[in-house]
């Protein structure tokens, strides 16, 4: 079986990662192998943002890299959806595989499906039920036209049945939990981040802010700002990876922005350092549904500064707090994960073993693709 797997954002590399090995642990005397061709979009082009991802994870090197780049949703989607048709007429894969909501996945899914291709999502079923996050635009559309739904949760497979999609959706857990479960204990032995910036256990937390919802309301984004500043000046140092994109922003809208001194703007951090940071902080305060996942697995508290999330799963397991900008909101749950783990190291995590999965995802997203392959 000839597999196209269309990635191009730091999510989606995470999320291949697993898989690209499963495939390539199949026995050579397995019914029908099984050839998977990677398609880099050039989402996400920064090397802090994509090179650094491929060499930790060693994920093999994309056969095909279209180099979009960045730009408005219509312009990068239109660019991607040319692109991946090219690319596509020349391979002739039996499937497309899809990964998470960015616009490498919707793009990938519709270039796809007008070809006759069929299409499988990974990370179907997820929804905020927020219609103004791009993100959920292009799970709904990517999910509804796509041939195999492949959902990392039960709360996932809900959403598709409420959606007339059951019939075509399988509950494969969450390849997200997979790669944590891979590579936490090499993040400990081969990261040396909190060396390099001489943080202690239960010391600091990790300050993540890249949506477009929080950046480019620059009165929202002043908002967050001061929050975030507010909890470093009361005494607890903070790391602030920042996005390209939000570095931007920032020198260009918020130009008299000084952060506190204890409050650590640094460059963007690959794979094994983000979760080396997470598994020692006290908490981390995120915009970013990966990162909500990741610090939840890791036993880490959560801020989510967002109303919403589609992740409710850490949620209801208590691992995670909603506060939006509001700095009062933010700042109250800070004093609550005080109050509850004061260094971190939260007891929640054992609760990720079941409402994402058992650790093989990877596999089983292998398996449905072979089945589906062989029904048809």
């Amino acid at each position: 079986m000839k597999l196209v797997s269309i990635v191009g954002a730091r999510p989606q590399f995470i999320k291949i990662a697993p898989l690209a090995r499963s495939l390539e642990r199949r026995d050579g005397t397995a019914r029908e192998l099984i050839e998977n061709i990677l398609v880099h979009t050039g989402q996400h082009y920064d090397a802090t943002m994509s090179d650094i991802f491929f060499e930790e994870l060693k994920i093999p090197r994309a056969a095909f890299n279209l180099g979009v780049g960045s730009g408005s949703h219509a312009r990068q989607t239109g660019e991607m959806l040319v692109k991946i048709e090219e690319v596509l007429l020349d391979v002739r894969p039996h499937m497309v595989v899809t990964y998470g909501d960015t616009n490498s996945t919707v793009a990938g899914a519709l270039a796809a499906v007008k070809l006759n291709i069929p299409v499988a999502h990974v990370e179907a079923g997820v929804r905020s039920f927020n219609r103004r996050m791009p993100e959920e635009i292009n799970r709904v559309v990517a999910d509804h036209i796509s041939d195999l739904l492949l959902a990392p949760t039960v709360t996932a497979m809900k959403n598709l049945a409420r959606e007339g999609l059951s019939g075509k959706a399988i509950l494969t857990g969450d390849v997200m939990y997979d790669a944590v479960l891979i590579n936490r204990e090499l993040a400990e032995r081969g990261s040396d981040i909190l060396e390099r910036l001489t943080l202690e256990t239960g010391s600091y937390g990790v300050v993540t802010v890249h949506r477009a919802e929080n950046t480019d309301d620059e009165e929202q984004l002043k908002e967050l700002l001061t929050a975030v500043n507010e909890i470093a000046k009361s005494g607890l140092r903070l790391i602030f990876p920042i996005h390209p994109r939000t570095a931007k922003l920032l020198s260009s809208k918020s130009e008299r922005w000084l952060p506190n001194p204890k409050l650590h703007v640094i460059q963007p951090v690959g794979y094994l350092d983000m979760l080396r940071l997470v598994s020692h902080a006290r908490v981390v305060l995120t915009d970013s549904g990966g990162l909500q996942k990741e610090a939840f697995f890791l036993g880490c508290p959560c801020i989510t500064l967002r109303e919403e999330t589609e992740w409710v799963e850490t949620v209801h397991a208590e691992g995670n707090i909603l506060t939006g900008v509001k700095a009062s909101n933010i700042r109250e749950a800070v004093l609550t994960w005080e109050s509850r783990f004061g260094v971190g190291n939260a007891s929640f995590s054992t609760k990720a073993n079941g409402l994402f999965g058992d650790g093989f995802a990877a596999e089983k997203i292998r398996d449905a693709l072979l089945a589906f392959r062989q029904s048809i």
